[in-house]
């Protein structure tokens, strides 16, 4: 279901007054109604089950809710009404902040959506205020795409997003577990995880990623590592296909090739946004290139044709 979100919550909140003018006129009047701020228990909000974050600062937290402490909170949550229960749709954050605060009522905006909308809204409301992670966010894209039906451009003329900024996220969910996890740890930026796509190997890329979080390495340093990391891989590959006839010479040009590929293999992936693999074969060579999808497709052939021809 593609209903028209448009690129902000503005649309969805559209015509709503501010939390403490909306509260003062629903409490005089006795009936909120659907789409009006109320005051409710916090002990009846619930999270949202199906919500893309996973992860919440908590130092961040406990400066919100030292805020909310003052002044309450400034901005509703949005919520489904099922029975005495809110659901949260958008505002966990908030919500647990408010916990934290020790607030024992919190002003909510009830809205009537569908189980479908109600996961679109929390996606797209999640993505816009531009805290999530770039893992959280990169999932964000690859439900929207899954469960909506989205295509590239779908999500991002929803999100006001450029369309290869989307496509590129998209690729760092190809990172190991162990990556990714960093990167939503907040210690391993987009640019880095990028990095480290070159890295085929699962168990080498995680111990690449842990020297970038545990040094903190900026995106070139991690560049300068990777290509060093790759190129000594290389060199142990060829040394250990080292037979006892192979003469000093015919050494160096294994190792030679071998580290040609990877090299190759790094920079047309830094170029093409897409993991690219080398295969050598006895009468000729393959290069492989992989895309995520049909927009994925085209992207790659338009860097192809804004080469120089020959």
């Amino acid at each position: 279901m593609k209903t028209g979100l448009g690129k902000g919550l503005g649309a969805l909140l559209g015509g709503v007054k501010s939390a403490a003018e909306s509260r003062e006129e629903n409490i005089s009047q006795g009936s909120p109604g659907i789409g009006g701020v109320l005051m409710v228990d916090i002990r009846k909000v619930e999270p949202n089950p199906t919500q893309p974050r996973q992860y919440f600062d908590e130092e961040a937290l406990d400066e919100l809710a030292e805020s909310m402490k003052t002044f309450g909170i400034v901005q509703p949550l949005l919520v489904k009404e099922d029975g005495d229960i809110y659901t949260i749709i958008a505002g966990e954050r908030r919500y647990r902040a408010a916990r934290k605060a020790k607030l024992t009522e919190v002003p909510v905006i009830v809205k009537d959506y569908t189980e479908m909308e109600i996961l679109q809204v929390a996606l797209i409301e999640n993505i816009q205020r531009q805290d999530l992670t770039s893992i959280e966010e990169a999932t964000c894209y690859k439900r929207l795409m899954d469960d909506f039906f989205f295509s590239a451009d779908d999500v991002a003329g929803k999100l006001g997003k450029n369309k290869h900024a989307v496509i590129s996220a998209l690729h760092l969910l190809e990172l190991t577990p162990k990556a990714q996890q960093f990167a939503a740890e907040g210690k391993l930026t987009a640019s880095h995880a990028k990095v480290l796509l070159a890295v085929e190997d699962e168990e080498l890329q995680s111990a690449c990623a842990q020297k970038i979080a545990d040094t903190g390495l900026s995106v070139r340093e991690a560049e300068v590592m990777v290509t060093a990391t790759l190129k000594a891989v290389a060199k142990k590959a060829a040394s250990l296909e080292k037979t006892a006839e192979n003469s000093g010479e015919k050494d160096n040009a294994a190792e030679n090739a071998a580290y040609a590929y990877r090299r190759a293999e790094y920079y047309l992936k830094q170029v093409l946004g897409s993991q690219v693999q080398i295969i050598p074969g006895k009468k000729k060579n393959k290069i492989e290139i992989e895309y995520y999808s049909v927009e994925d497709l085209e992207r790659i052939m338009d860097i192809f044709k804004k080469l120089p021809s020959s």
